[in-house]
């Protein structure tokens, strides 16, 4: 597919003012290069998929979920498809994200050094 997805724009433009409170928190940590300079932007577009946290300059993709993501044979395919297409995935839920924020940013961290 080549060009702008309209419809993928707007779906997510809509999900960054419905953020869930782990993305908010999550994103009030890592927006405005906090994590080693790295710029990151939230509900990308990429492939079809709406990822909620992008590093492009690093192909890093960090995904928040909530439990109707357990063990979902969509997102391995989703996981699947970035990772062939060099994108690094990092997935952490919600109760993570919310009751160790200093750990994810650890592994996030972590990651973009490599």
């Amino acid at each position: 597919m080549r060009g702008r997805n309209e419809k993928a724009i707007r779906i997510a433009r809509r999900l960054r003012v419905n953020q869930t409170d782990a993305e908010t928190v999550l994103w009030n940590r890592i927006r405005n290069r906090q994590i080693d300079g790295h710029k990151f932007a939230r509900q990308v577009p990429i492939l079809g998929y709406i990822c909620d946290f992008v590093c492009r300059e690093l192909r890093v993709v960090v995904e928040v979920d909530g439990g109707q993501h357990n063990e979902s044979a969509a997102d391995a395919i989703r996981d699947r498809r970035l990772t062939e297409e060099g994108y690094r995935v990092l997935r952490f839920w919600n109760n993570e994200v919310l009751g160790n924020i200093e750990g994810v940013l650890m592994v996030i961290q972590a990651e973009l050094s490599k």
